[in-house]
């Protein structure tokens, strides 16, 4: 769904753009990245805030997801979406990525009471209230 609604950074240099910008909301390596990518891509999630998990998907598993041959570094740019993907994740490993999703899950509900409040002071001028 990320991919087909365009919130879905894939590499590292994009995810790495995307965590500067402050659009990334999770970023994912696959369990089989080298070493020197997870280390760029935890640095990428420590100094912007962004969370952080290593998948339990291969590189080659993620590439047929994303439609992009083989990336080791995703970032996923919408909450909702990112919360929804851990929550998955949580459940069938817990204790591995609970605390993660709980996290993500609670931003993602921050963001979506803080649009509904902007869509509410909207209006279409002159006084009138958007629909």
């Amino acid at each position: 769904m990320a991919k087909k609604a365009g919130l879905l950074a894939v590499g590292g240099e994009s995810v790495s753009a995307a965590a500067r910008s402050g659009k990334a909301k999770a970023i994912i390596s696959a369990c089989d990245t080298s070493k020197g990518s997870m280390r760029r891509a935890l640095s990428n999630s420590e100094d912007n805030g962004v969370a952080y998990i290593v998948a339990p998907y291969t590189k080659f598993e993620l590439g047929n997801v994303t439609g992009r041959g083989s990336p080791g570094t995703l970032a996923i740019l919408d909450a909702g979406l990112a919360a929804g993907f851990l929550n998955g994740l949580a459940e069938v490993e817990p204790e591995r990525y609970g605390q993660s999703a709980a996290a993500l899950t609670k931003i993602a509900k921050q963001i979506n009471n803080r649009n509904r409040k902007i869509a509410g002071k909207r209006t279409a001028g002159k006084g009138r209230t958007a629909l």
